[in-house]
């Protein structure tokens, strides 16, 4: 690393799937995938959602894991070590660093949210009111600055608490645990669900594909929802994963990583899914309630089921891994870039980005989030995942692509492979892009 700074490790291989893992589980598998998937018809959404995440999602990751693994380095200086002389596009790495940032806005303020709903129903709370009164009063906390700061800067704080411990003994060690807790839950609560009174109905949607109801919406509105969710799903952007890439040994198959990391959050995104449509159709609510799917349905639904209190707790402490897993590995690429371009030391590096998250979390508060969201879902990840895209595949050259996806390899890369990330891949991306602008958004 430059300055003299040494590179740290990770301790294994599976620390190193863990991670990317709870890099791409988060928010928009627990709760942005249950609800879209209610709104557009079920299974037959979940099944153009899955072509999407393979077109989409695994070349992205593939790329990532690549560029860091040849650099070793993060987003923030890869490609200034991988680009021809004489090109620009070292300059995309100040777009990666940045859309980190954004999205760890994002998540510090709805992190603090799901904190926020596990303390309030462990305590009791919310277990005696209406589905109207819990929207009154999920409406009530997002007007209270003083509440919405609060639960965020304990999110803020936990998250670098954490990488201040160091890679491994930090964000390895923690994010391992919280995955094993985010599954175990998930688990859980997908017996629960399934085993309800009149499930039967949401499981059948869930599980039996009904393309009449996904295009009720039109053609084009379903697909394009599923495009959005790929990229929401594995919190793509063409930088998050780079850092973990470049931790990686030169015998990994990027590959078979990039398939268990897919993976792993698909799993999140179906057992959210399972856990949530299943128990909405048991108390006859509907599944396409958008956001408020998470903060008033699912409490209006849960109070009435037996153990209701423990019940929506564990819920709500599995979204908060979710969102916390993503949040921690996030802070991991900007803090590595200060690192290895200004040779600061870990600390430092979390006091500068924690001032300037914080900083500017705080006035994405309320009215702000969704304009703030609006623009990450048009401008920032479609556009970061297309221009990292362009980087590799086509300015560092095919051989270059090639070379860097096949080191680890035993099997030699098909045919398939220039076609499917030059063609496809930047086409559809370009597309999702063009799309976002008329459409107002991915998310």
């Amino acid at each position: 690393m430059e300055q003299g700074i040494e590179r740290e490790k990770l301790g294994s291989r599976l620390g190193f799937l863990l991670l990317s893992a709870g890099c791409a589980i988060g928010l928009g598998n627990v709760w942005r995938f249950p609800f879209i998937t209610g709104a557009y018809g079920g299974a037959a959404f979940v099944l153009i959602y899955l072509v999407f995440l393979v077109i989409l999602g695994l070349p992205i990751m593939v790329m990532e894991f690549s560029v860091g693994r040849a650099a070793k380095q993060g987003i923030g200086l890869a490609f200034r070590k991988l680009e021809p002389k004489g090109t620009f596009w070292h300059l995309y790495g100040y777009g990666g660093i940045i859309g980190c940032y954004v999205l760890m806005m994002f998540y510090t303020t709805v992190t603090g949210w799901m904190l926020s709903y596990c303390w309030y129903m462990g305590s009791g709370q919310l277990s005696s009111l209406t589905p109207e009164q819990i929207g009154a009063f999920f409406g009530g906390t997002l007007g209270d600055p003083f509440d919405q700061v609060g639960w965020m800067a304990v999110t803020v704080v936990a998250g670098f608490l954490v990488c201040s411990m160091g890679l491994q003994r930090g964000v390895e060690r923690i994010t391992k645990i919280m995955m094993g807790c985010l599954l175990v839950v998930m688990l859980f609560l997908v017996i629960r669900s399934v085993t309800l009174p009149g499930a039967e109905k949401g499981i059948l949607f869930y599980l039996k594909p009904d393309f009449g109801k996904m295009f009720q919406h039109g053609i084009w509105e379903p697909i394009y929802a599923a495009m959005g969710q790929a990229f929401f799903s594995l919190s793509l952007a063409g930088s998050g994963t780079v850092v973990y890439g470049s931790y990686l040994k030169s015998d990994v198959d990027i590959i078979s990583s990039a398939r268990y990391v897919a993976f792993f959050d698909t799993l999140a995104a179906l057992l959210a899914g399972l856990a949530i449509i299943p128990t909405v159709f048991a108390y006859g609510m509907e599944p396409d309630s958008g956001p408020g799917l998470l903060f008033i349905t699912i409490p209006s639904v849960i109070r009435n089921i037996p153990f209701g209190r423990l019940f929506a707790l564990l819920f709500f402490l599995a979204v908060l891994f979710a969102g916390a897993t993503s949040l921690v590995n996030l802070l991991e690429s900007p803090v590595e870039a200060l690192q290895s371009s200004l040779g600061l030391g870990r600390t430092q590096s979390l006091i500068l980005v924690g001032t300037v998250t914080a900083g500017v979390g705080l006035f994405v508060e309320g009215d702000l989030l969704s304009p703030w969201m609006d623009g990450i879902s048009i401008y920032v990840l479609p556009l970061g995942a297309l221009l990292a895209g362009v980087a590799m595949f086509w300015i560092c050259g095919k051989k270059f692509a090639r070379d860097a996806v096949q080191q680890g390899r035993k099997r030699p890369l098909g045919r398939w492979f220039e076609p499917m990330t030059r063609y496809v891949f930047c086409g559809v991306a370009l597309g999702v892009y063009i799309l976002g602008i008329f459409f107002g958004g991915i998310g």
